[in-house]
């Protein structure tokens, strides 16, 4: 051991430089729901483990492999949660959120946490934004979450993306085409992957939603649900495109889409780059669950919800070399010498930022001279220069960085008004 530590395996720093991407997510999230009228819910980092081996399904990755499970000291099984539906399911149910007004529409933005191999957009600590609605099984609300979904990309500027768009049909509906599928792949059995050739007794579904290069390649063969659905869920996949259709938002019909949750029931999508053939392409995906609540111990409530990972998005925003807002240089810096000049210096910098104006202060006991590169460094637009002498005469001297004019003694009672006036 170096006696250096660093960060565990499959988790990231978020540096400086890195933040004006996490702000334009964050702002565009906060647009989107406020337009389309979500309110904001945050549930706790680690839950019941029992919720998810329920919610998210035994035959899931995350279930069988990924979930960060743990026995706390009073002997409760937790895990941390590794995906933001169950948990805002359970809210729901908690809080008696099914007494409200339905639907119920919630987002949140949250840490996940998943044991995977770390690479490019898979990592185990990753952040989510999420939106739910609880309350409603009309083909109405599905179209709204994904244009939500579409416009939120569309308001960080991505561009080339794709909306996959399919039906799972219902439970009891695909059961028969459960059994093609199954009987599709039984001869195949040998070129699957090992997971795959566990999953195809249990659950053939899912070996349509497998990474595995080996599944990938006889996944084109496999025999499609999308023209076989019921009454009932053919009535419902055409009021998606409709709406879809109606608010000008883009799509392709994917005939093999899954999801790699159990609890999916007819819509499922995926946004995705256009031509891009990575494994980990998609930058956000979603589907209708109207078992879910019933299966941790609601009554029967329909619902829907997406999320997207934020890392992936961050990805694409970089790809696509996306120009973010400067979040702006500081408007002064105080440069200062002496005790007196010191005190002056701290009730400026609060007078300048109860004003609202950007203010960082020189370090004591640094020269004049080092504190004025630092200022320039910084990109201030005004240094605000306080020494002995001005703080007994009760000004400070105001220097344009930008210009080169010569600095200018002002009142330290006027330092604000001055400013406001300058950088009007």
């Amino acid at each position: 051991m170096s006696g250096r530590f660093q960060t565990p395996r499959g988790t990231e720093d978020i540096l400086p430089e890195e933040q004006p991407y996490w702000r334009a997510i964050h702002d565009a999230a906060g647009e989107v729901t406020r337009l389309f009228g979500y309110e904001r819910l945050d549930t706790p980092t680690f839950e019941d483990a029992a919720l998810f081996e329920k919610g998210t399904g035994d035959t899931t990755d995350i279930v069988e492999k990924e979930m960060y499970s743990f026995q706390d000291q009073g002997g409760e099984a937790l895990s941390l949660i590794p995906e933001a539906t169950p948990a805002i399911c359970r809210a729901y149910l908690e809080h008696g959120l099914a007494s409200r007004p339905q639907p119920v529409r919630l987002f949140t933005i949250a840490r996940m946490f998943r044991y995977n191999r770390p690479q490019l957009g898979r990592l185990r600590q990753f952040n989510q934004f999420d939106c739910e609605v609880l309350g409603s099984g009309t083909a109405l609300v599905d179209a709204e979450l994904i244009e939500l979904h579409w416009r939120f990309y569309e308001r960080l500027g991505l561009e080339n993306l794709e909306i996959r768009l399919g039906s799972i049909d219902d439970l009891e509906a695909r059961r028969a085409y459960l059994d093609r599928l199954r009987d599709y792949y039984l001869p195949l059995r040998d070129q699957l992957s090992e997971d795959s050739q566990r999953r195809l007794d249990r659950n053939p579904l899912r070996l349509l939603d497998s990474n595995d290069p080996r599944d990938q390649e006889l996944r084109e063969g496999a025999p499609t649900m999308i023209d076989d659905l019921s009454p009932e869920a053919a009535e419902h996949f055409e009021g998606v495109k409709d709406g879809l259709t109606a608010a000008g938002v883009p799509f392709v019909v994917d005939p093999l889409l899954v999801r790699g949750l159990d609890y999916y029931n007819r819509t499922v999508w995926e946004i995705v780059p256009k031509g891009d053939g990575r494994q980990q392409s998609s930058i956000g995906a979603g589907g209708r669950y109207d078992g879910l609540i019933e299966t941790i111990g609601g009554k029967p409530t329909p619902a829907s919800g997406f999320a997207t990972g934020l890392e992936r998005v961050i990805i694409e925003m970089k790809r696509q070399e996306l120009p973010l807002r400067d979040a702006g240089a500081p408007d002064a810096f105080v440069v200062h010498a002496g005790a007196e000049g010191g005190r002056a210096a701290v009730r400026a910098g609060a007078e300048l930022r109860g004003a609202g104006f950007v203010t960082l202060l020189g370090e004591s006991g640094r020269s004049f001279k080092a504190q004025m590169r630092r200022a320039n460094g910084s990109g201030a637009r005004f240094a605000i220069i306080i020494g002995e002498d001005e703080a007994a005469r009760g000004v400070a001297a105001l220097k344009d960085l930008r210009e080169q004019g010569d600095q200018e003694d002002v009142p330290l009672g006027e330092i604000a008004a001055r400013l406001g006036q300058e950088l009007r």
